[in-house]
């Protein structure tokens, strides 16, 4: 699933490309994956900007709207030319002052997207309950926020609620770079550790972005590339490779619902 990096990439790539330029027509759409608003109502419309929140990204449109893609595991935003071949799995097709299309494709149906305004997005049950988001607040206040709850440390990053954008990449890779147990009680690593970590998450993620992300299969940027941050991985997929600080064999686990690797000699157990 592409987490913060990713679609940060992928909204930075499309302000670029699209700031400015109208919708002209919708030439196709899935209904299945539309969560709030008409499409119908696009065309005319003028996109002003791109952003993100959390995994969300976001086309702000003329009038306050906005266009809120959740790419899920395979979902795809990206601008394709007039000549280009519509890709099997597209959901929706905008056609753009001249002539490019926005497509979002997804080959797994996970992927959605809604029309909101401002107001109804403030109000989407989603998107109200989205945690702070990592680059924007203080190591101070990411740390105090994981050891409020008595919960497993990676559970709490991965929890959308308590920090948003985060998944299975970046936890596994900020864990092993602050030497914490993934199965740590958040609650029972001391503050300075916590923050520790925090500050390793903003560095890995702000190095992330740098890199265009991380392609494991599917994610592509707004122009169709890879990103190359998969190429930085200490831990992440490197299950049975010697640890890049000790040198023993890199241990995966189920924890909190997902596979974590670790490193059981270098990341300490809380």
């Amino acid at each position: 699933m592409p987490e913060l990096p990713e679609v940060e990439t992928i909204a930075r790539g499309l302000h670029t490309l699209v700031k400015g330029r109208s919708i002209r027509e919708i030439l196709h759409f899935t209904p299945s994956v539309l969560r709030a608003g008409n499409p119908d109502s696009l065309p005319g419309r003028t996109i002003t900007h791109v952003s993100r929140r959390a995994k969300l990204l976001l086309v702000h449109l003329d009038q306050e709207e906005c266009l809120a893609f959740h790419l899920k595991m395979t979902g795809r935003v990206w601008i394709a030319s007039p000549d280009q071949d519509l890709p099997k799995h597209t959901h929706l097709v905008c056609e753009l002052k001249g002539r490019d299309r926005l497509i979002f494709e997804d080959t797994r149906r996970f992927g959605f997207f809604g029309i909101f305004d401002q107001q109804d997005l403030a109000a989407w049950n989603f998107y109200q309950s989205l945690g702070p988001e990592p680059l924007e607040s203080t190591t101070e206040e990411l740390a105090q926020r994981l050891g409020a709850r008595r919960a497993g440390v990676k559970s709490l990053l991965l929890n959308q609620t308590v920090l948003a954008g985060i998944g299975n990449i970046y936890a596994d890779e900020s864990l092993f770079a602050a030497r914490i147990h993934p199965a740590s009680l958040a609650a029972n690593i001391p503050l300075a550790k916590r923050i520790q970590l925090c500050s390793e998450l903003q560095r890995i993620l702000l190095e992330a972005i740098a890199a265009g992300g991380s392609t494991i299969s599917d994610y592509r940027n707004a122009y169709g590339k890879s990103g190359i941050f998969q190429d930085s991985f200490e831990v992440y997929g490197k299950k049975g490779q010697p640890c890049p600080a000790c040198g023993r064999a890199l241990k995966a686990e189920q924890i909190a619902g997902r596979t974590s690797t670790h490193c059981p000699r270098c990341q300490k157990l809380y």
